[in-house]
C-alpha cells in the first residue's frame, strides 16, 4: 500500500467575497489532482497556545500529487484568492497509510 500525503491549513478569511469564491473554485482544481477534503471546520485546542480559525485537512495520494496541485496552473489563480483574502498556516508531507 502507497503512503498518502496529508496537508493541514489554518485558515482566517477577513475578505468573505474571497472566500466563496475561492470555495466554489477550490474543488475541481483539487480534485484534478487526486486531492480530497477530509475536513473544512473550526476547530477546538485541546492543549498548546494555537488558534487556529478553521482547520482544512487535505488528502493527496502522493507527496508528488500535492506538489503537482500546490503549483499548478489550475491552483494558481485559486491561491492567489486565498492569498490576498485570508491569513493562512500550513504545513504539509505529513504521510500515512492511504485510507
Amino acid at each position: 500500500m502507497g503512503m498518502a500525503t496529508y496537508a493541514v491549513f489554518d485558515l482566517d478569511w477577513h475578505d468573505q467575497a474571497k472566500a466563496t469564491e475561492y470555495r466554489e473554485k477550490f474543488g475541481p482544481a483539487l480534485e484534478k489532482y487526486g486531492g480530497k477534503t477530509l475536513c473544512a471546520a473550526p476547530a477546538q485546542v485541546l492543549e498548546g497556545v494555537w488558534k487556529p480559525s478553521r482547520v482544512v485537512i487535505l488528502e493527496f495520494p502522493s507527496n508528488e500529487a500535492f506538489q503537482n496541485w500546490y503549483a499548478s496552473a489550475e491552483y494558481a489563480p485559486v491561491l492567489k484568492l486565498r492569498r490576498e483574502g485570508a491569513t493562512t498556516g500550513a504545513v504539509v508531507t505529513i504521510e500515512g497509510p492511504k485510507r
